[in-house]
């Protein structure tokens, strides 16, 4: 099924259920990893995928074709992901930092996770970024995202997401050095 049939079925009504399944089956791997590189631990992206997905169905009229579904798609993932750990910190009730050294600390404990130490301390590079460039970097280097399609998800230009990366990377090279 076509993208477009998709959303059209998913629209109007027409065989919604395959549409549906079509859709999940399509996205649920990559979508899951965007989200797994955001929230870390895989019982937590799981339930934000499921949370992603539920609102991708009930707001599927909304989406306009402005940008390819699969770029709606993430940046609802995104959004429910930075929700979710938002809540999470605020339910802990600890500091930012703290927050950060907790999903670390459950990145390691996570029985799903298949990483070595230097994968850890990539992750812990990764956590001393501004949020944007967090994005950024995640998206380019774990899932080898176009700057085109990044510029899409993140509604940001394609000069400002190139530059995000660049001071990104440079940062998590001089943490890798340092530590």
């Amino acid at each position: 099924m076509k993208e477009e049939d998709i959303i059209k079925n998913l629209q109007n009504g027409t065989n919604q259920d395959e549409a549906f399944r079509t859709l999940i089956s399509e996205h649920k791997v990559r979508l899951y990893w965007h989200i797994r590189n955001i929230v870390k631990v895989h019982e937590d992206a799981d339930d934000v995928l499921q949370n992603t997905f539920l609102k991708v169905y009930k707001n599927i009229d909304k989406f306009k074709g402005d940008s390819k579904l699969f770029s709606w798609m993430y940046r609802i993932g995104t959004n429910e992901s930075i929700t979710f750990l938002n809540k999470k910190a605020k339910k802990l009730k600890i500091s930012d930092q703290e927050f950060k050294d907790y999903l670390i600390d459950s990145l390691q404990s996570d029985v799903y996770f298949e990483g070595d130490q230097i994968q850890i301390e990539l992750q812990k590079a990764i956590e001393t970024l501004p949020e944007q460039q967090k994005k950024v970097f995640n998206m380019r280097y774990f899932e080898d995202l176009s700057y085109e399609d990044m510029s899409e998800i993140l509604e940001s230009s394609i000069g400002a997401l190139k530059s995000n990366y660049h001071h990104a990377r440079k940062k998590v090279e001089k943490f890798l050095k340092n530590d």
